[in-house]
């Protein structure tokens, strides 16, 4: 490896390679031209002595080496995010931008309203809103604020419990009048389900709550929650949706509520040393607020 540091931009770059597939991918993604992007590949490369990508029909491979530097790329690149939304922050004004993370139905169907009466409040509040069922890494400062629906269990955390987030079988009333409720768990088999495409271990644990669920076949499966609940909305079978969000919905109808019955904790989460920022603070403290009236 040279003995001279390589730029922390030229990181960014390759990430963005890494990402995107190809020089031109990344060139638009970065906003850059593509043969600045292969010259800080070609830069990074004989800064660190070994090829980073090799080239085929599908575009840039990445070679196990630039595999193993993956992680470390993307936490520069956490790490500098943070640093600006940090700056942006700075005072003891309710101001900047703060990254939240949340589950797609959370953050879809939940969170909007309660980040809109936030900005009423703090016009200089900016918000990143980052939808995944993935798990953040907050001491990685890949997000400011986190909702979970597991217990956290890293240290250096602030930790609020809201409480549980009831999910029940729901089917839209136009499906329910062409085909009928079923009366128990094996008469599921019989309806139009919609589900997942691909198991988890959370998935599977799920599953093996609701003796006869485990082995029920989907008509429509996909790994998107927001996907499932237009699905149910749109009438096209019966699925799993959280039972506050159908409420507000009279058109949509629980089923076999004694026989399928989940529900999962809920969590606010966020960096023990962002406990005094005036702008998490104000989102941790909102978040906690409105979650709690959507649990309840």
């Amino acid at each position: 490896m040279s003995s001279s540091e390589p730029a922390w931009d030229l990181y960014r770059t390759f990430l963005a390679v890494l990402e995107e597939g190809s020089l031109s991918g990344a060139a638009r993604a970065l906003a850059l031209t593509q043969p600045t992007i292969a010259r800080h590949i070609d830069a990074l490369e004989q800064a660190v002595g070994f090829a980073l990508f090799t080239r085929s029909q599908r575009g840039l491979e990445a070679t196990e080496a630039a595999l193993a530097l993956k992680p470390y790329a993307e936490a520069l690149a956490a790490t500098a995010a943070a640093l600006v939304r940090e700056a942006s922050g700075q005072g003891e004004a309710v101001r900047g931008t703060v990254r939240v993370s949340a589950s797609q139905i959370i953050g879809a169907e939940v969170l909007p309203p309660i980040l809109a009466a936030l900005r009423e409040r703090y016009p200089q509040l900016e918000i990143e809103l980052v939808l995944s069922n993935e798990i953040e890494n907050l001491l990685r400062r890949d997000a400011d604020v986190a909702v979970r629906m597991v217990q956290p269990m890293q240290e250096a955390l602030v930790v609020q419990r809201i409480g549980t987030v009831a999910l029940g079988l729901h089917a839209h009333r136009r499906y329910l009048d062409r085909h009928g409720a079923p009366q128990d768990i094996a008469a599921l088999g019989a309806h139009s389900l919609i589900g997942y495409d691909r198991e988890t271990p959370a998935i599977r644990a799920m599953r093996s709550r609701i003796p006869g669920f485990a082995d029920v076949h989907f008509a429509l499966r996909s790994d998107s929650d927001i996907a499932q609940l237009a699905a149910i909305r749109a009438g096209f079978g019966i699925g799993i949706c959280q039972v506050a969000i159908a409420k507000r919905d009279p058109d949509l109808m629980q089923v076999l509520p004694g026989a399928f019955d989940l529900k999962l904790d809920t969590w606010i989460v966020m960096h023990e040393n962002l406990r005094t920022t005036p702008r998490c603070r104000a989102v941790f403290d909102a978040l906690v607020q409105g979650l709690k009236a959507h649990v309840d």
